[in-house]
């Protein structure tokens, strides 16, 4: 690898690279200075630094660990605005294995709004537009994140509707918690099928990512190979703190 252009940025880069694995009990000084290749008094001063602004804290006990700052960051990166271009590359990669439409997707209240599609080289016939909103019920993307989230039964009830009464909903959310992919046939548009996964940071869902298509193109050895690229190309091209629903 080549030598970072600037030491000392790249040495507090280190040193949070570090703090980070140490976790929440969190690193001595002298562990620390071991494991980053810095001299106490230097990275004492690092430390510092990166105490004023919040990215590192000390502990009652001495150590050192991640400060809140790191939290906020994250969470940004990860916001619902950024998060179209921070998944494209998996959702590209996902719609050219599979050949089909594509799309991410968050809850917004009761409901999912769709924030990306990628649309494939073969002729579509349904209709998809980026900020349509569906009940989250109705949606494979809907349940996907449902079955991922804290949600106790009272809570799941808040989301049922008329065409997917409360029972219907807890049977295709277990369904979905078993295999780790949520789907739906013709419960929004005749003829369409769709297959999700959660996208999740720390097991706390995120996002979703749906593949839809024609039924007839959701059955049998094609619905599998659908399910195989949702849970094993997609996870490949996702950024390294994301993950999907082990089956």
């Amino acid at each position: 690898m080549e030598p970072s252009p600037l030491g000392s940025v790249d040495k507090a880069l280190l040193t949070l690279d570090a703090l980070g694995r140490a976790g929440a009990d969190g690193t001595s000084l002298a562990d620390l200075s071991a494991e980053v290749g810095a001299n106490k008094s230097t990275l004492h001063r690092t430390l510092a630094a990166l105490r004023h602004r919040g990215y590192a804290e000390q502990t009652e006990e001495g150590t050192y660990r991640l400060g809140p700052a790191v939290l906020a960051l994250g969470s940004t990166f990860l916001a619902e605005e950024n998060l179209p271009a921070l998944l494209r590359p998996a959702l590209d990669a996902l719609s050219a294995e599979v050949d089909e439409l594509v799309h991410l997707g968050v809850l917004a209240g009761r409901e999912v709004v769709y924030l990306e599609k990628v649309e494939p080289q073969r002729a579509v016939r349904v209709w998809s537009a980026v900020g349509r909103r569906r009940p989250a019920a109705t949606t494979a993307l809907g349940r996907a994140l449902l079955a991922a989230g804290p949600f106790d039964d009272a809570a799941l009830a808040a989301y049922a509707t008329p065409g997917t009464a409360a029972d219907r909903l807890r049977e295709a959310l277990a369904e979905a918690r078993h295999t780790g992919v949520a789907t739906e046939t013709e419960e929004n548009e005749p003829g369409i099928a769709c297959a999700a996964v959660a996208v999740l940071r720390a097991g706390r869902p995120i996002a979703a990512v749906s593949i839809t298509a024609p039924a007839e193109r959701m059955t049998g050895a094609a619905r599998e190979a659908r399910i195989a690229a949702l849970r094993e190309v997609l996870p490949a091209h996702l950024p390294a703190d994301l993950t999907v629903p082990a089956a």
